[in-house]
């Protein structure tokens, strides 16, 4: 019978026959990225891909986008945002008086048949 470690170690042999000659020498490249001289000729490559003048457009384009926002726009925002916090706060008030009603009628239903009880109930102290 094969021990634990011969069963790992033939497990081992086989894994690494399944591998291509050079696998831990790919492995460790592709871990460790380029070299610093590849990325210096990338960087170059992409340099000369772009055309002069290519950081100001996209400076300029980026400036147009980021408009400020008009006072107008900045007053229907605040009216809009004033509007649904003032529905808000009339929905539960609403809600919470709703609720306070029905506690306050249960109570006097709670009353009224206690009352009633009393008064049907027969007296003791006439016996």
């Amino acid at each position: 019978m094969k021990t634990e470690d011969q069963a790992w170690r033939d497990l081992q042999a086989h894994a690494s026959a399944q591998l291509r000659a050079g696998f831990a020498d790919r492995a460790l490249r592709a871990a460790r990225g380029p070299q610093d001289a590849t990325w210096r000729q990338l960087n170059a490559h992409a340099a000369r891909q772009l055309r002069p003048g290519f950081a100001e457009r996209v400076l300029r384009a980026a400036r147009a986008v980021a408009e400020v926002p008009s006072l107008s726009s900045q007053f229907a925002l605040s009216a809009a945002t004033a509007v649904l916090c003032l529905a808000a706060v009339i929905f539960v008030q609403d809600r919470s008086a709703q609720l306070a009603d029905e506690r306050n009628l249960a109570d006097w239903e709670r009353i009224v048949l206690s009352a009633r009880d009393a008064q049907d109930a027969p007296d003791n102290d006439s016996i």
